[in-house]
């Protein structure tokens, strides 16, 4: 009982042309996504989180950590799936949670002032709106420039890590 040997190539690889050799599978295509999509749903989900950190200053009178980190990653994190990977959706999303984040802080001290001088948050936005700035300025603190940044941090890794 003799076993055929298949014929080994002249260049030196022994694994070239066998038969029933498996052609390496093919590379999935990079996904480049949609990156105007990607900063419009950014600035959406920045708007509605600056609202809804806005309702939880506002009725807590307190910044927590935690709705700042929120608000970043949920910016970032909806910024990178649906703009896919492109490297400049992290950065814009970092920026933009930064406004998100103090445009929730305003909304914050927005509705405090309206508990207190019976003008209605729409009205301190509207009418009022170098008080509030001015407000802001005063309870402005070392947390608060804090929040800022763990926001943009928290947008940035959570683009980064929604395309990945």
């Amino acid at each position: 009982m003799t076993q055929s040997v298949p014929p080994q190539p002249t260049d030196g690889n022994p694994f070239a042309q066998q038969p029933g050799a498996v052609p390496p599978a093919p590379v999935a295509p990079a996904r480049g996504g949609n990156i105007a999509l990607g900063v419009v749903t950014a600035v959406v989900v920045a708007l509605v989180t600056a609202g809804v950190y806005g309702a939880i200053v506002g009725a807590t009178e307190y910044e927590i950590g935690y709705a700042a980190i929120g608000v970043g990653f949920l910016v970032g994190f909806a910024s990178g799936k649906v703009g896919g990977s492109h490297p400049v959706l992290p950065v814009i999303s970092a920026v933009l949670s930064l406004g998100a984040v103090y445009l929730g802080q305003l909304i914050g001290v927005a509705m405090l002032a309206a508990d207190i001088t019976g003008i209605s948050a729409v009205e301190m936005f509207t009418e009022n709106f170098s008080l509030l700035t001015d407000a802001w300025k005063e309870t402005a603190d070392a947390m608060t420039f804090l929040f800022f940044a763990i926001g943009a941090v928290a947008a940035f890794s959570g683009a980064k890590k929604a395309a990945a």
